[in-house]
């Protein structure tokens, strides 16, 4: 079983048949990287741009920080940050493939249909809005769906598995199979790292990534500066990017077709190297 070699976008074909990158555009004060630098118009423009320039195929932009312990916002509160900033975006950058970060379906609805977002991002896989299932088939658009247990408050939490590569792909199974009935074309997974796993669990999945490739659909790998990393080495996020380069080409070499990641540059030239081991 082959994995997609393309997505559609907005009637645009995205050629995956390579592993491309996802640059971060967090406009949201207490993101835990880089909360407060891009939340301002002037400074989402320059990120952007930054992204494109650098090899960033997709631009995700969330208003809604989902650390631990982060503040849970209101639906307006989510709309009033992100909208504005998703006009100049799409105003500036026409072409520019944009997908949101919600779990909200109204949010995500009015993304693609005032704005023309093309994908949605969604942490919860549904779980969180039972609505999001109708408006991504009403709208057909592309669907990240992660895995994660809990809610919103203990989401951050250790959980048990029985057996944690297997738990996730029974999770995706389910849900996979959901959306393919109701005529969802283009559907890309996301493991969830750090999400609902300890430290030593969120190796295990990496070390066993291989085995998503059971599924047809594409998989995105978001590990950028995480905890997975920080705590191991007992730095901070803002050292943590050589951590994540490294593991990002573990995750590569084990089948990831989508870096979600903070630093696109380096990113690129991890996938631009590897092409040389083919």
């Amino acid at each position: 079983m082959e994995k997609k070699q393309f997505i559609n976008c907005s009637g645009k074909l995205i050629d995956i048949s390579e592993p491309i990158v996802m640059g971060i555009l967090n406009v949201t004060p207490d993101s835990f990287y880089d909360g407060g630098k891009n939340n301002t118009l002037v400074n989402a423009l320059k990120k952007t741009e930054k992204i494109i320039e650098e090899g960033g195929k997709i631009v995700d932009i969330g208003a809604f920080s989902t650390r631990p312990n982060s503040q849970i916002i209101t639906h307006e509160q989510e709309r009033n940050r992100l909208f504005p900033i998703l006009e100049v975006v799409k105003k500036e950058f026409p072409n520019q493939i944009i997908s949101i970060d919600t779990f909200r379906a109204k949010i995500a609805k009015e993304a693609v249909l005032s704005f023309g977002v093309d994908i949605i991002n969604d942490i919860s896989s549904g779980m969180f809005d039972n609505q999001m299932f109708d408006v991504v088939t009403d709208l057909n658009v592309p669907y990240i769906m992660m895995h994660l247990q809990g809610n919103l408050d203990t989401m951050h939490n250790s959980y048990f598995y029985f057996n944690i590569v297997h738990d996730i792909i029974l999770f995706f199974s389910e849900k996979v199979n959901l959306l393919r009935r109701r005529g969802v074309n283009d559907i890309i997974l996301d493991p969830g790292f750090g999400f609902s796993k300890n430290l030593i669990q969120n190796y295990e999945l990496l070390k066993n990534l291989k085995q998503f490739d059971i599924f047809e659909e594409l998989l995105l790998v978001g590990i950028s500066r995480k905890s997975m990393i920080y705590k191991a080495l007992d730095i901070e996020s803002k050292g943590a990017l050589n951590g994540t380069t490294v593991l990002n080409t573990l995750a590569l070499q084990a089948g990831a077709n989508i870096l979600r990641v903070h630093d696109v540059k380096e990113a690129v030239e991890t996938i631009e190297l590897l092409k040389y081991l083919k």
